[in-house]
């Protein structure tokens, strides 16, 4: 069957050859004239050879296209029928007619591209000549395109490209002509450099020979003959070089990734048109590999290799399945190159696809494609296959390769000059399209020779274009500018920084004439180079961290941030694009931190193997430069020359931020050195010495090198500073920087004259001159017969350029000729002439570029003089660009654009009304603080909340106005939710913007809008436990505390707020607005999430809350409640390490509690905290001392105020307690907790003497002035005094800090405890010795009461503290050796307090001075005060005290009272006899318990000694106090227990002075007592209360008789009881006590005598000395009763020796009716009155005081009557002490442990013995 083929061949013959028939000159039908006419008859031919074949290609491809071609050529045919010969061609290489793998192609193609490059018709019309241009443009675009146009020489290539631009530029032609033959080259320009990778450049000699020629040839395109028509020979033989090795060789192609990725344009396979292919599929799957391409690619190239034909196809057919369809789309054409031999089957698929590429689509859109279509097909067979080339008659054509690309791009670029007048608009906009198509095509990176034309010319071109007033030659160059700096920055550090500088330039012009638009595109282009990643990163490192670089990051950051704000305060397009610059730079970081964040490891590892292989880069992404244009090699070429090179300037290629900074320092220095040299080298020079950056003493190269590399310094100074005399040395140094060597002379001193400004004085001209021609002579090895030949040339080649160059001396002279200055320098060389070629040569060189004095020229001059000097840098080790990987130096980045862009942002943020600016503001600001948070930047963070807080308007705004106006704002609303947002999420780096959030939390809670939770706070005396801090309605039941400090705020909000109308609906609606954002904004999770925070955040949230305390401007009482509120539960949060904090929590409760002088809510609230934390902390061990410690501040408090918040600290005690007893294990604590209890409860005076808290030896007791530092116990010496952070940081609190070392007169001085000046100096002086136990104020252990100075209490405190008392009690694991005497004392106040139904509560009994003196006990011998005095001053007291809404007096009192209180005695009456029960056993079991652990501290003896003074005594003074109690029921039951209590079995094991230890501080106080007329309505009751006192006092007397006979004093107790008897025989009216008291006596009586006790053998009578005085004591009440009982006995005659004992009547005369004769009387003062006050009925009888010893009695004075001592300042629980008080007034002086007064006034009542 015949080839299809030949069909269409003979088709095209017939119609080419009928159309030369049809013309007219061809009108005779001859056979003859067909025979003639030579196109005629090469078809003729032509038909009968194709009759004769079978296939085709059995034909080289010449001889068909021969006859075609010739008509093409022919000048002789019309323009017609050249067309239609043209579309023959084109048909023919659009169906595949040409076998590409014919050996004779190659001829062919190159026989067809000269013949229609040369086509040459008859004109007709210019319409019908430009379809014949149109159709040659076709063919030619074909032909290029085309997989056989691989096989077009360089000049080919170079002439079709000229033809192409001859129509493109001839501006006679049509349009739409010209328009074609652009997008013709726009097509043929992708092509070329998409197969640039398959290009290798030559060796260098062979670059030099070929391009050569064809610059030569060339010229057809250079400006001088661009439009003449040349004809040259298709083939001229000086073009056939034989190429060594072809063009590439197979590792090379494979190692290439596939240009898919640059052209990203669709395949064509299989003859359908499937473009939906993206160039991203193709990237993805070619730039996999660094080393080989897809397999598609590497198994083609083996297999071409190889040869082997069904390798060939099965690649092919591999090629274009799915997966590598994008690397080789092998089948569309069908033949991979017109080289390799194997005929190829599928032609048919390329005849079908190409013409459909070609004809069918649209030039613009779809041309574009084909390149790419065909490029592909010939990658891989190609690297293989061009090996060998087709030799044809001797000769090879080599097909084309890198030099016309070269000699393309050279035109292009030479296109774009916008200095040549040649150039117009349209040629240059041209170019820098083309230009613009062949970067985005090729990464011309790798070729030396095209990367040279890039540094020079084409930036050149482009940074002077950037100044051209013409938009669009202005967009162009900054499109092609991208281009370069984003795959070619690393070789153009120099034109960079000129490029930017330019663009700074424009942006901040000043200019009218400079449209906006090009600003804007200015701006547009910075955008887009930092959207490059690691563009600014590179940036920084390369021109920021160099010394000799403008600053280029840091200028266009702040040129950006200026950018951002706009001046007339519309925001136009530049102020975004500006903020978009800026935020491009914290999008890149904050995409760092986030991929660091999730997969730190795997950063790590890839930037490792990045920087260890250099290979890894095409795998990791975040490396690429763009994505789009880096194919593998780009990278591989890149990190090699990273690895070879790094700057000097570093250790390393990534330097770490702190040799970033040293280097920032020392360019600042250099700076500021160089701007001083420039003034005054000398200064400058020492500038930097002084600063290290030089050498001391100087060293002279040193300066030379920095002179020569710093471009900085002005020329002239340095020509100044090197030819001064004094610096000869530095003029050599100078001069050997240079290097010379090979230099020509004039090449040599062009050099040298460029570093600085020759100065214009002759002797110092010939200084340098001679300095430099020795040095070049030298190192040139003297080519010249003298110094001084080299010299004078020297100075010839200076005068011959003025003399060129000088606009003066041109003026007057005609320029020397080189005939002239030959002449002129005859001789010169040691009397001979110079080499003449090379005086030739100077001449001409100097003729041609002048050598340009630095700081003389200007304009173009001037340019070309900067732009030599930044290439000939460029060139230098200065020109070394590190390219780095992505995100490394963000750190230092954001440092320096945080405070640019967040200003940036909050100006757009308030200006801009569009919600996408706003919503773009809030992103940056949300990436920003992400970025803070991740690096740690705390001041970024604050910064940005402080701004935001300004955005949310509600600080500015009144409190009345905000719902409204914060709910009606957006924008206020998105800045709240974002700052609360962020402060949730970045809280941890937050510091100062607590402040400021904290503000706004305020002015929240002043308007109300914050969830109700947050309002509502814990109380312990609210029923429901809550209370809240916003109160609409009066308080009930609180004190006017509260409603005081509510009333101006209701008034205020609620009238002014609602306006008296009501607010508007408006308002109603943007009030729920604003509640909802609030509650969006979750502020409560501020408080719950503080336990995440870290320490320090959490400490400066603590510091702004504890800063808001009420005062005149700012806060108000509410406010400060508030943040108190908050802060607790911050505590609470953080209960896990709330050690750390609790010192500042302390010290502000402290201030909140212990200052104020009258109770407030904010009081209230604070001591409420204190307790609530306390609650909640006790359980945890490490704090539960200080925060015990802690509650002093409540003792501290003063009393009133105290006295108001009284409930509230009984209730939240209870509660403590309850909950925590079990955690409480000290002596100090407990004693903090009861001293508690008896203040609130019992309205006992905080003791001043508090302030000796601390019992353990270790603390300083003097100077323990308050417990505002409490006292280190050894457990917490380190968490109390250790932590210091935050002492400094309450400026307004030290203030009323006190000292460690302060005395307890400065706390009298500071206005601190004092509750009355006795108080304050009684405390005082027992500090000296009192270190062992308890220091509680003294008591009178005589006394049944503790002496307290009981001020008024609240009923219901007192009750709730009983009730704690009593599950104290109750609870036997709650009483330990810790608390039990203070649980006792407790019980003793309370029983105090609740006397009488707490009628002492009242100041209704004035008459009751006794009342008064007594709780005042504590006064020393000394004290100057007495009863007398104590009464009004108590009352004063209790005056400041009472305020109506506290003070319970009966009127007042509700119902319940009498009878809770009631209830609270028998309560208490019952604990004591709990205690007193339980006493031994437990005492035992402690010691027991002590025994075993063998713990150390206080020993616990379980002895009865110590069980009565700790526990027996006390209880049973308490109990015989509320025997003296006015109720009955209460006294009674009283006198029960203690009835029970003394008979008790374990009293039993007491011993004889603690029995009558037992009678002088239970019974005889309480008989004493009970005399009183303590309940004047209830006198039956009193007398029966009485008689059962007395019977029971005889009742313990017999049962103890025995062992009190043992005592010393045994007289005296026995004579007290007398005492008392008499005194109860006369306090009744009724007969009862008549009766019942001579019966316990004589019952008494008969029971001792019966022991003998009367009887004594010594005496005379046989009755002791004790009969006497016992019968001498009887017979002053009953005169009867000794006949009664014993008649038998006589009474003797006192002896006299006892007559002394008697003292005068007159000195002893008692005034009381009861007591009778003087004699005993000294003896009852001392029997019954020394334990109690003296009543008011019985005056104190002071004269016995003054008897002197020499009239004691002797039996006395054998035997005295010992008394137990009277005063004892011990306390309670001491042992007696064993110093008795003998009845002997000297004596008594003496040994007494309190000192009486130096001078006893008359008035001295005993019982100040005992104060």
């Amino acid at each position: 069957m015949v080839d299809k083929n030949i069909y269409i061949v003979q088709g095209e013959i017939s119609t080419v050859v009928g159309a030369i028939k049809r013309n007219s000159r061809w009108n005779t039908h001859t056979p003859l004239d067909e025979e003639q006419d030579p196109l005629l008859n090469s078809f003729g031919h032509l038909k009968e050879i194709l009759n004769n074949i079978k296939e085709l290609s059995d034909v080289e491809p010449n001889v068909f296209l021969r006859p075609f071609l010739e008509v093409v050529r022919s000048e002789d045919t019309t323009g017609p029928i050249t067309g239609i010969a043209l579309t023959s061609v084109n048909k023919f290489l659009s169906y595949g007619l040409i076998d590409a793998n014919h050996e004779a192609a190659a001829e062919a193609i190159e026989n067809m591209a000269d013949a229609v490059t040369h086509a040459r018709f008859v004109g007709t019309d210019p319409a019908s000549d430009e379809v014949v241009l149109m159709k040659i443009l076709q063919v030619l675009r074909t032909l290029l395109l085309t997989p056989v146009g691989a096989h077009l020489t360089n000049e080919s290539v170079c002439e079709i490209m000229q033809s192409c631009f001859r129509i493109c530029f001839e501006m006679r032609l049509s349009e739409l002509l010209r328009k074609s033959a652009e997008h013709t080259l726009v097509d043929m320009v992708q092509l070329l450099f998409s197969r640039l990778p398959q290009f290798k450049e030559e060796a260098k000699s062979y670059v030099a020979a070929n391009m050569k020629k064809l610059k030569m040839r060339a010229g057809g395109i250079t400006e001088s003959s661009k439009w003449k028509k040349q004809k040259r020979s298709p083939r001229q033989s000086r073009h056939m070089v034989r190429s060594p090795s072809g063009q590439m060789d197979s590792t090379q192609s494979s190692t290439l990734s596939n240009n898919n990725i640059l052209g990203g344009v669709p395949f064509i396979e299989q003859g359908l048109s499937t473009s939906g292919l993206p160039a991203s599929d193709s990237a993805g799957s070619s730039v996999s590999s660094p080393t080989t391409t897809d397999s598609g690619l590497g198994t083609c190239s083996k297999a071409a290799s190889r040869e082997d034909l069904s390798d060939l196809e099965q690649c092919y057919s591999s090629a274009t399945t799915p997966g590598t369809a994008a690397t080789l789309p092998g089948t569309e054409t069908g033949s991979p190159d017109s080289q390799v031999r194997q005929v190829e089957t599928p032609q048919s698929a390329s005849v079908e696809s190409i013409p459909e590429v070609l004809e069918d689509r649209d030039a613009n859109t779809e041309q574009s494609d084909s390149p790419s279509i065909h490029d592909i097909d010939y990658v891989n067979p190609r690297g293989v296959r061009f090996t060998q080339s087709t030799q044809r008659d001797g000769a090879s054509l080599i097909p084309y390769g890198l030099p016309c690309l070269r000699e393309l791009f050279r035109f292009l670029i030479s296109l774009t000059n916008p200095h040549d007048r040649h150039n117009t608009d349209a040629m240059m906009h041209m170019g820098l399209q083309l230009l613009t198509v062949a970067l985005e095509s090729a990464h011309i990176t790798n070729y030396q020779s095209l990367l040279g034309l890039v540094k020079d010319e084409l930036c050149r071109h482009l940074f002077q274009l950037l100044s051209v007033d013409r938009m669009n030659l202005y967009a162009s160059s900054i499109r092609v500018c991208f281009l370069l700096f984003e795959s070619m920055r690393v070789h153009l550090k120099f034109q960079l920084e000129m490029y930017l500088k330019k663009l700074m330039d424009i942006i901040t012009s000043e200019n009218m004439k400079m449209p906006y638009e090009m600003k804007e595109m200015a701006l547009e282009a910075l955008v887009q180079l930092w959207r490059i990643p690691s563009f600014v990163t590179e940036l920084y490192i390369n021109f920021d961290c160099d010394y000799y670089f403008s600053n280029l990051f840091e200028d266009l950051t702040k040129l950006l941030s200026k950018n951002a704000f706009p001046v007339s305060g519309q925001l136009y397009t530049t102020h975004l694009l500006s903020l978009e610059a800026l935020l491009t730079v914290i999008d890149s970081t904050e995409a760092h931190c986030q991929a660091k964040v999730l997969n730190s490891t795997a950063q790590q590892d890839q930037s490792d193997t990045l920087l260890a292989e250099g290979e890894g880069s095409t795998q990791n992404p975040t490396d690429t430069t763009t994505g789009k244009h880096t194919p593998s090699h780009i990278k591989l070429g890149l990190y090699g020359y990273l690895a070879l090179k790094k700057p000097q300037r570093f250790s390393s290629c990534l330097p770490d931020s702190q040799e970033l900074m040293d280097i920032r320092t020392k360019k600042k220095l250099l700076i500021t050195g160089t701007e001083q040299f420039n003034q005054k080298p000398k200064k400058g020079i020492q500038f930097l010495q002084e600063k290290g950056l030089l050498s001391n003493p100087i060293d002279n190269n040193q300066v030379a090198q920095w002179l020569r590399e710093n471009p900085r310094l002005d020329k002239k100074m340095i020509g100044e500073y090197i030819s001064d005399r004094k610096n000869m040395e530095l003029l050599d140094s100078f001069v050997n920087t240079f290097t010379f060597q090979g230099l020509r002379i004039d090449e040599a001193l062009r050099l040298y004259l460029e570093a600085f400004r020759l100065p214009g004085e002759a002797p110092v001209i010939q200084r340098l001159l001679e300095t430099f021609t020795d040095n070049w002579h030298k190192v040139n090895g003297s080519p010249f017969m003298t110094n001084d030949a080299g010299f004078a040339l020297a100075y010839a080649v200076i005068m011959l350029n003025t003399d060129q160059h000088n606009h003066n001396v041109r003026k007057q002279n005609i320029p020397m000729t080189i005939e002239q200055f030959k002449k002129n320098l005859k001789g010169v060389n040691g009397n001979k002439d110079f080499d003449q070629d090379m005086l030739e040569d100077i001449y001409n060189a100097i003729k041609n570029e002048e050598i340009v004095m630095p700081d003389e020229q200007t304009g173009l001059v001037k340019d070309n003089y900067v732009w030599s000097v930044l290439l000939h840098r460029g060139a230098t080790p200065e020109g070394l660009f590190l390219h780095l990987p992505a995100g490394s130096y963000d750190h230092d980045l954001f440092t320096m654009t945080w405070g640019p862009t967040i200003a940036a942002l909050s100006y757009v943020f308030d200006k801009s009304l569009d919600d996408n600016i706003i919503q773009k503001a809030i992103t940056g600001f949300r990436k920003c603080a992400m970025i803070a948070a991740h690096y740690g930047f705390s001041d970024v963070f604050d910064n940005l909340i402080i701004s935001l807080c300004k955005f949310t308007t509600l600080s500015s705004e009144s409190v009345e106005n905000l719902p409204t106006v914060f709910g009606s704002n957006n924008k206020a609303q998105t800045a709240a939710k974002t700052v609360f947002d962020l402060a949730h999420r970045h809280g941890n780096i937050l510091r100062e913007g607590w402040k400021n959030i904290m503000d706004s939390m305020l002015q929240l809670f002043r308007a109300e809008l914050l969830p109700k939770a947050m309002v509502e706070v814990e109380d312990f005396v609210e029923p429901n436990g809550k209370i809240s801090l916003q109160r609409e309605e009066t308080p009930s039941n609180r004190g006017e505390s509260a409603v005081l400090s509510f009333v101006n705020w209701l008034t205020l909000s609620g009238a002014e707020q609602s306006g008296l109308r009501g607010p508007s609906t408006e308002n109603q609606e943007a009030k729920q607005a604003a509640i909802l954002c609030i509650k969006q904004c979750d502020p409560e999770k501020l408080i719950t999430e503080s336990k995440f925070l870290q320490l320090e955040s959490l400490q400066e949230l603590m510091k702004a809350l504890i800063s808001v305390t009420p005062d005149e401007e700012t806060y108000d009482e509410e406010d400060a409640a508030f943040c108190l509120e908050m802060l607790l539960r911050i505590i609470l949060e953080n209960r896990d390490r709330v050690s750390c904090v609790w010192q500042t929590v302390r010290d502000h409760l402290c201030h909140l509690c212990v200052h104020p002088n009258e109770s407030c809510f904010l009081v209230e609230r604070a001591v409420v905290g204190l307790l609530r934390l306390a609650i909640r902390l006790l359980r945890r061990e490490d704090v539960s001392s200080q925060v015990l410690l802690s509650l002093r501040l409540l003792l501290m408090m003063k009393p009133p105020v105290l006295a108001r918040v009284s409930r509230e600290v009984a209730y939240g005690l209870h509660e403590l307690l309850k909950t925590n007893a079990a955690n409480i294990h000290c002596t100090n604590d407990w004693f903090t907790l009861f001293s508690l209890l008896e203040c609130i409860g019992a309205g006992v005076k905080p003791p001043a003497s508090f302030q000796l808290t601390s019992s353990t030896p270790d603390s300083d007791t003097g100077a323990q002035s308050d417990s505002e530092l409490p006292s280190p116990h050894l457990s917490e010496v380190s968490s109390e005094r250790g932590y210091t952070s935050d002492s400094g940081v309450y400026t307004e609190h030290s203030k009323t800090r006190i000292p460690r070392s302060a005395t307890d007169v400065d706390v009298a001085s500071s206005g601190w405890l004092v509750v009355g000046k006795d108080d304050l100096e009684t405390s005082k002086t027992p500090l000296v010795n009192s270190k062992a136990q308890l220091n509680h104020p003294l008591v009178n252990q005589y006394s049944l009461t503790l002496g307290q100075d009981l001020g008024q209490h609240d009923t219901k405190s007192l009750i709730k503290c009983v009730e704690t008392l009593s599950f104290i009690v109750r609870d036997a694991a709650h009483v330990t050796p810790d608390n039990f005497e203070l649980c006792v004392r407790a019980i003793r106040v309370f029983v105090e307090a609740s006397l009488n139904g707490g009628y002492r509560n009242h100041d209704k009994k004035k008459s009751h001075k006794y009342d008064s003196s007594k709780s005042r006990m504590r006064k020393k011998a000394g004290g100057r005060d007495k009863e007398g005095g104590g009464g009004p001053r108590r009352g004063g007291g209790r005056a400041s005290s009472q305020r109506p809404s506290r003070s319970h007096s009966d009127e007042e009192e509700d119902e319940g009272v009498p009878a809770s209180y009631h209830t609270v005695s028998l309560q208490l009456l019952d604990l004591m006899h709990t205690l007193h029960t339980r006493a031994a056993s437990i005492y035992s079991s402690w010691a027991e318990e002590q025994r075993h652990r063998e713990a150390a501290g206080r020993k616990i003896e379980a002895d009865s000694q110590t069980l009565w003074t700790s526990c027996w005594c006390p209880l049973l003074q308490g109990i015989a106090w509320l025997c003296c109690d006015a109720r009955r029921q209460v006294r009674m039951q009283a006198l029960t227990y203690l009835q029970r209590a003394l008979l008790v079995h374990d009293l039993q094991t007491l011993d004889a002075t603690e029995w009558e230890s037992c009678f002088n501080k239970v019974l005889f106080p309480l008989l004493t007592k009970l005399l009183d007329n303590i309940s004047p309505a209830d006198v039956g009751g009193m007398e029966e209360t009485r008689m059962r006192a007395c019977t029971l006092l005889s009742k313990v007397f017999l049962q103890h008789l025995s062992p009190l006979l043992s005592l010393p004093t045994f007289a005296a107790l026995w004579l007290t009881i007398l005492d008392f008897m008499d005194k109860y025989m006369h306090a009744g009216s009724s007969d009862l006590l008549l009766e019942a008291i001579p019966e316990s006596l004589k019952n008494m009586l008969l029971v001792m005598d019966t022991a003998g006790i009367f009887h004594s053998a010594d005496s005379r009578t046989g009755y002791s000395d004790l009969w006497e005085i016992t019968w001498e004591r009887i017979v002053c009440f009953l005169p009867h009763l000794r006949e009664e009982l014993f008649k038998q006995t006589v009474i003797p005659v006192p002896s006299p020796a006892a007559e002394p004992v008697q003292p005068p009547p007159s000195a002893g005369q008692p005034s009381s009716p009861q007591v009778s004769p003087p004699p005993t009387s000294l003896l009852c003062l001392v029997g019954s009155d020394r334990s109690s006050p003296v009543p008011p009925s019985i005056p104190p009888l002071p004269v016995p005081l003054t008897t002197s010893p020499t009239q004691a009695p002797s039996p006395l004075s054998q035997s005295p009557l010992i008394l137990q001592p009277l005063a004892s300042p011990l306390q309670v629980g001491v042992p007696p002490m064993s110093l008795p008080i003998i009845l002997n007034p000297a004596l008594i002086e003496a040994t007494s442990p309190v000192p009486l007064l130096p001078t006893p006034s008359p008035l001295v009542p005993t019982e100040d013995v005992n104060l």
